[in-house]
């Protein structure tokens, strides 16, 4: 029944390539566009397909793919996407893009970014939409969530050189720990912290000290007057906090692939990791219950 419905979600959906950001995002298919939007940024072709199907399914009424131009897409992934091409891999990819595309979408519109090889989670997700999720976050007067990091890698490098099978994806169930977000003279920053944990924490030694963090806010409500910044945090101070001041609202998660695939895609690395796995790896379930149980998510007042 399901794959029945996608695909008569893909008739409604019309492909349209445009070959640069700045003419794109002036356009009405962004300038207009319906909301959620997801932006997905295409590192490589890692488990593209299963990033947009995973994010389609979830509601996302636009996805705007960032893409290679060399990058070449299946026929019925292109009738799911909006194709901007885009150089992905140049320095501050992500910050041009994300800050291109809020400035140029409805004020007000949720948006969601995030790359290949990574999946959205959010309490409740298998029997709730995005758009639902959102509308209850915006009617708590929030207009940003915060997104945690969780790294997931094959179990069996042998199989899998490039440590990504979703059919053998591992987790770490603990190790996940926070530290107070500082300012340089004021002491640390209120309903702010720093998220570690995962991969970059275990094979820290390979990971750069600015890129070791996993928390991301990459749920945010778009207006002209913020900036994303390369650390995943926005110019306004408040969309960068937790919860508001009153109670605890709701978090999501960002199932990703990208540090494992990192970790053997880089040679320094490579070559000294046999296997990502450890006594605190379990099989993720690929279901938003099995993160709210490992703390992993905040369903807040949403239930």
């Amino acid at each position: 029944m399901e794959i029945v419905l996608w695909r008569a979600r893909l008739e409604r959906f019309k492909w349209t390539e445009y070959a640069i950001l700045d003419s794109a995002v002036k356009h009405d298919v962004v300038c207009k566009a319906k909301g959620p939007v997801a932006i997905i940024i295409a590192e490589d072709e890692v488990e593209l397909a299963s990033t947009i199907f995973h994010h389609q399914r979830r509601g996302f009424k636009t996805l705007l793919l960032l893409a290679p131009p060399i990058l070449q897409l299946d026929a019925e992934i292109e009738h799911l996407i909006i194709r901007i091409d885009y150089q992905t891999m140049q320095p501050d990819a992500t910050v041009q893009i994300v800050n291109s595309v809020v400035r140029a979408l409805p004020e007000k519109t949720w948006l969601h970014y995030c790359y290949n090889a990574e999946y959205l989670f959010y309490p409740f997700a298998e029997s709730r939409t995005v758009g639902e999720m959102l509308a209850f976050h915006t009617e708590e007067r929030r207009f940003s969530m915060l997104t945690y990091v969780v790294d997931v890698y094959a179990g069996d490098l042998g199989l899998h050189e490039n440590a990504v099978s979703l059919n053998d994806a591992l987790m770490d169930r603990s190790g996940y720990y926070a530290l107070a977000r500082n300012t340089p003279n004021d002491g640390p920053k209120e309903r702010q912290l720093n998220f570690y944990g995962g991969l970059r924490w275990r094979f820290e030694e390979h990971v750069e000290e600015n890129k070791r963090k996993i928390d991301r806010i990459s749920l945010v409500r778009s207006c002209p007057d913020i900036e994303l910044r390369a650390d995943h945090t926005w110019t306004d101070e408040e969309l960068n906090t937790y919860s508001c001041p009153w109670h605890n609202n709701l978090t999501a998660t960002v199932v990703s692939f990208r540090a494992a695939k990192a970790l053997r895609s880089n040679p320094a690395s490579r070559f000294e990791i046999d296997s990502f796995k450890w006594q605190n790896s379990v099989p993720f379930e690929w279901n938003s219950q099995q993160l709210m149980d490992l703390g992993l998510m905040e369903p807040g007042q949403w239930f």
